[in-house]
């Protein structure tokens, strides 16, 4: 499969930081980031943002955000309740472990690269 040509960010750091797609994407990783502190329904939220925003963002540098974002959701979402069930068993506090530091991980690096003007 070819893969899809996607408009580039704005070279221009002050242009790129009043785009609306990119300011959505921002909250997106914001309401992630608080999801540890509010038992994840922020992190509802922005899946949310995301599926409504998207055919706004399609083909856009933003687009792979938004994808990274979701991705992010539903992976840490099921090896969260896979820790949760598996916390007994004691292992599942290890797997809370490193989910809770791998969606830290992508949180960062996609906001990161928002930053910069890249994709992820």
């Amino acid at each position: 499969m070819a893969e899809q040509e996607h408009i580039p960010a704005d070279p221009d750091p002050i242009a790129r930081r009043s785009d609306p797609a990119r300011n959505l994407a921002v909250v997106v990783y914001i309401l992630q980031a608080l999801s540890f502190f509010v038992g994840g329904i922020t992190g509802l939220v922005g899946v949310i943002i995301n599926y409504v925003k998207m055919d706004d963002v399609r083909n856009t540098w933003i687009e792979r955000h938004f994808q990274w974002q979701i991705r992010t959701f539903w992976i840490g979402l099921l090896w969260t309740v896979i820790g949760i069930v598996t916390a007994p068993l004691i292992i599942g506090w290890f797997i809370l472990l490193g989910i809770s530091i791998w969606i830290i991980y992508r949180i960062v690096k996609g906001a990161l690269a928002l930053n910069e003007g890249k994709p992820v």
